[in-house]
């Protein structure tokens, strides 16, 4: 498990993280409102503008309403995909909390050989195109791993998808031990971003990173720390605030 080669990536690395998530909207200064995650900018501010354009050009022709009707869903559903909530939910060394927000597909023992080096269990979130796609880290720690692998764009639900597609892992070293995460792109996702670096503090429901366009989050958990799962296939969770596992007192 210590032997593992923390922090050597295995082919070409992912452009440099973005900065944590910003933009607040606060009505009435009661609260956030809205906050989106910076990779969102790029797709956004486009989307509005030929919304906007679309509006002007459409006062003349009436029929070019339709094609702005669509442009303008496909502007909404950006704010939508790129939103980042805040998350609030139990905190604790003993809780594994969710990483991604979506729906468990698989949970199975599976010998993790990159980092844990151990029979582990293996809790698979898929996460759709209209989950929140910011990824949180499920414990507090630090991060002794950082490995990026290219890959394929398999759909992101199915088993060899853990195995052939494009993915990041990150090892975190946990006060009940180690723990391994790893985003993994789908059918469509084309970018992961991973925000820590190996040596830098991992705390328990703040950011990790994000994955663009509908993929999949796997956690590690080693057999030997024996912890008790609180979901099965088929439930739904959220990212920062459903527990995954918890080890015992």
């Amino acid at each position: 498990m210590r032997d593992a080669e923390l922090g050597v990536s295995c082919g070409e690395r992912p452009p440099p993280a973005v900065p944590r998530s910003a933009f607040r909207v606060s009505p009435s200064g009661r609260g956030v409102a809205v906050r989106l995650a910076p990779e969102g900018w790029p797709f956004i501010l486009p989307g509005w503008a030929l919304v906007l354009l679309g509006a002007w050009v459409a006062r003349g022709s009436p029929w070019v309403w339709i094609p702005e009707g669509a442009l303008f869903l496909i502007a909404v559903w950006l704010l939508v995909f790129f939103r980042d909530p805040v998350r609030a939910g139990p905190r604790g060394e003993q809780y594994v909390i969710a990483p991604a927000d979506g729906k468990i597909v698989e949970v199975r023992e599976v010998d993790e050989l990159m980092y844990l080096k151990t029979k582990a269990t293996r809790i698979s979130i898929f996460m759709s195109v209209f989950d929140v796609h910011v990824n949180r880290y499920p414990t507090t720690g630090t991060v002794e791993l950082v490995r990026y692998h290219p890959g394929r764009f398999l759909h992101a639900a199915s088993d060899k998808a853990s195995l052939d597609n494009e993915q990041a892992s990150v090892g975190v070293r946990a006060a009940r031990g180690p723990l391994l995460v790893r985003q993994i792109a789908g059918l469509i996702a084309r970018r992961i971003v991973t925000d820590g670096a190996v040596g830098a503090r991992a705390t328990q429901g703040e950011r990790m990173g994000m994955i663009r366009f509908g993929s999949r989050v796997d956690v590690f958990l080693a057999a030997a720390g024996r912890p008790a799962l609180r979901v099965a296939v088929g439930d739904r969770v959220r990212a920062g605030a459903s527990v995954l596992a918890e080890y015992p007192s």
